[in-house]
């Protein structure tokens, strides 16, 4: 039986790495006040995101941006919580960074790092996240008080494979940080005027687009397909196209932030409640590649798949 307290945070992500640091702090405290064991950040929360709060790395701050993750880290040690915080993370010579969640234990410690692994963009690197960052090539799998936990980012949601890898190998708690933010207004309707206003009505979302439309949807999908909980930060810089949420492993979403309004969630883990697992009977041997339920029967009719 394994309980956790999870603060999904937040804040409108920006290039300005003091600011974000500050108001990361800020939510770290806040969260630490209401009981949080570990607080949840976005996607680059603090050194911004590439490509959207700021145009490419040339010229990029980096000693700035270590100089304010120790003292991020120095901020969970005093606090005495544990930390699961979006930024970029420097590579060697000409090779772009990582897209990276930092996961810092209660002590202030780094004790592992998610870096994205699917990143956006054309096979020539030119366009998208790929223009900017380096994909990841690793699982990251921890453990807080008792729950085993594991972290994606954003595009990931796209490939349910890493899902089901980290159903695989026992996570019950999936960090999954996202920036779909800082849009400009107009941007967003452009996105929605491509999508059409034909199916407005079938897809209710916080923004008719593309992301606020398709990943809490995946989320929820995710979550009851392989029975794990999910903490779903997102900037609140305007224009955001979902409030961070929370959904329990059963596929509910127990709790919203309001879009485009700094916030912090709060989301109680208990491994041990009882919830509905339509798959559980089954999921086990799924993973291991068994892909029907029951037993199979050895029957001629079975076989004949041409016949009435």
């Amino acid at each position: 039986m394994s309980r956790l307290t999870v603060a999904t945070c937040q804040f409108d992500v920006s290039a300005d790495i003091p600011a974000n640091a500050a108001q990361i702090k800020r939510q770290m405290r806040l969260a630490s006040r209401r009981g949080a064991r570990v607080a949840h950040f976005p996607e680059g929360a603090l050194s911004g995101y590439a490509g959207t709060d700021f145009a490419t790395f040339d010229g990029f701050d980096w000693e700035t941006l270590r100089q304010a993750t120790g003292d991020i880290t120095g901020t969970a040690r005093s606090l005495g919580i544990w930390l699961v915080l979006g930024s970029a993370h420097q590579l060697t010579g000409a090779n772009k960074p990582h897209n990276s969640l930092y996961v810092i234990d209660d002590s202030g410690r780094i004790v592992d790092r998610y870096d994205k692994r699917f990143c956006s963009g054309s096979a020539d690197g030119l366009t998208g996240d790929l223009a900017h960052y380096s994909p990841g090539s690793h699982f990251c799998v921890w453990v807080i008080d008792g729950v085993r936990c594991g972290a994606l980012i954003c595009y990931d949601y796209r490939y349910p494979e890493l899902y089901r890898e980290y159903a695989r190998r026992g996570v019950s708690l999936v960090f999954h940080s996202f920036h779909a933010a800082n849009a400009p207004r107009e941007r967003v309707a452009a996105i929605g005027a491509a999508i059409g206003t034909r199916y407005r009505s079938l897809n209710r979302a916080p923004t008719h687009t593309y992301p606020g439309i398709t990943m809490p949807a995946a989320m929820t999908a995710a979550a009851a397909s392989n029975h794990v909980w999910i903490s779903c930060p997102n900037s609140s810089a305007v224009e955001s196209c979902w409030p961070a949420f929370f959904v329990r492993a059963d596929g509910i979403t127990t709790g919203r932030l309001r879009r485009n309004v700094p916030g912090v969630l709060l989301s109680a883990v208990d491994t041990s409640e009882e919830l509905y697992d339509s798959t559980g009977p089954w999921r086990r041997g799924a993973l291991s590649g068994t892909l029907h339920s029951g037993t199979l029967v050895s029957d001629p009719r079975s076989d004949d798949r041409s016949s009435t």
